[in-house]
């Protein structure tokens, strides 16, 4: 890496040049660094950039708008190498308004073509190219100028060695014949990394204590966490200080009708209280039927649950089998779903992972094998990394 220029970039002046040298690449590292903890929005606080003969670092707080640079990102011309990268895409789609056209994340890559699966940009590097990154400033205060000399040369580092570890890794897709299982894990990444907006995926079933409720205060508070995600958005602050998760269930449970309701929950902010309370009567006037329903209890059966260690022992084995890591091919939640339907005698869900892409064509069938009683199970080898061996069952060839 000896040799690579290094900028940065604090004016107006010094953007444009800088995109319209980055304009000339097809090849482009990305990484940021924010301060979220404290607003609803991240604030963007530095960006840093890597082409093959340069690195920038681009300081938002004084270059001004970086409107030039999200639109060079959104160019499907231009591959965007990232680490671990949801948060960049987020941050893109958040600022201008789409993703990235064309993304590369290391970290879906490696657990492609490696057993290891989520593994840090420091260990990744280590591992890629034998070099070893230093991330003490990985807590470090990034909205303070002027950045100091340890802050700089963590940044720079932090996008050095992106496109080096992009080479190898693609090499090895490449090798594996796995480029396209890279390219749909990357646009599901980019599909599913948007900004937080209010009632995106139900976020509010996640909430602890909603099992108990019935479909009516079920309805109360979606309603109260979807007025909240809005507020907290309006006001630029975490969702958290608006009101907390328990309380919108304990709100919810004493489904109030006037302010002096609430004023005895503790840990309200009383400015809030007329707002909510509007909030809650308007669920209320919902029908039953508009009221969401409750998330249907599963309760496994011992035999499901024996059949779903045994699949996600299997899943194991061919993952390593593969080179692959298992915690990318398939969770253990999607092994109870699917053995599930299958002891139902129902059709396999279609929004199951599963069903879907690479995963579908090599990693379903096999399990269905085991499942349907095709392959059986037997143990070759305790010292293996893959200890088990499928072998076709009676009339069934191998």
């Amino acid at each position: 890496m000896a040799g690579i220029r290094e900028e940065i970039i604090r004016t107006p002046e010094e953007l444009a040049r800088c995109c319209s040298e980055l304009a000339n690449s097809t090849l482009l590292g990305l990484d940021t660094e924010f301060v979220g903890e404290q607003t609803y929005h991240p604030r963007l606080c530095l960006v840093q950039v890597a082409v093959p003969d340069c690195l920038y670092l681009i300081d938002p707080l004084s270059a001004g708008p970086l409107d030039a640079f999200w639109k060079l990102l959104q160019d499907p011309a231009r591959l965007v190498v990232v680490h671990a990268g949801r948060e960049e895409v987020r941050l893109c789609r958040l600022w201008s308004g789409y993703p990235p056209a064309r993304l590369f994340d290391l970290q879906l890559a490696a657990g492609l073509v490696t057993p290891v699966y989520p593994i840090g940009h420091g260990p990744l590097v280590n591992r890629l190219l034998q070099t070893r990154l230093n991330k003490g400033e990985t807590l470090t205060e990034w909205r303070r100028r002027p950045l100091t000399d340890e802050q700089i040369r963590y940044a720079f580092d932090d996008v050095r060695y992106l496109l080096p570890a992009y080479q190898k890794l693609h090499e090895r897709l490449e090798k594996l014949g796995r480029l396209t299982w890279a390219e749909e894990e990357f646009e599901r990444l980019i599909r599913s990394a948007s900004p937080e907006i209010p009632g995106q995926e139900e976020r509010w079933r996640k909430l602890k204590g909603v099992g108990a409720l019935d479909r009516r205060k079920l309805a109360v508070v979606k309603a109260l966490y979807e007025w909240r995600e809005e507020r907290a958005a309006k006001v630029n602050r975490p969702a958290r200080t608006v009101v907390r998760d328990d309380l919108l269930v304990e709100v919810a449970k004493r489904n109030p009708s006037r302010v002096r309701d609430l004023q005895v929950v503790r840990g309200l902010q009383p400015r809030e209280l007329e707002s909510m309370v509007e909030v809650v009567q308007q669920a209320r006037r919902l029908s039953l039927e508009e009221c969401p329903e409750p998330t249907p209890r599963e309760i496994d059966t011992p035999q499901h649950t024996l059949v779903s260690g045994i699949l996600i022992a299997v899943l194991g084995h061919l993952c390593a089998r593969m080179e692959l890591a298992t915690s990318l091919a398939a969770n253990n939640s999607d092994i109870r779903l699917l053995v599930r339907a299958r002891m139902a005698g129902q059709d396999i869900p279609s929004n199951l992972v599963l069903t879907q892409g690479w995963r579908a064509k090599h990693i379903l069938p096999e399990l269905l094998a085991v499942l349907e009683g095709r392959r059986a199970i037997r143990i070759t080898g305790l010292q293996s990394e893959s200890p088990l061996e499928l072998i076709p069952t009676s009339g069934q060839q191998k």
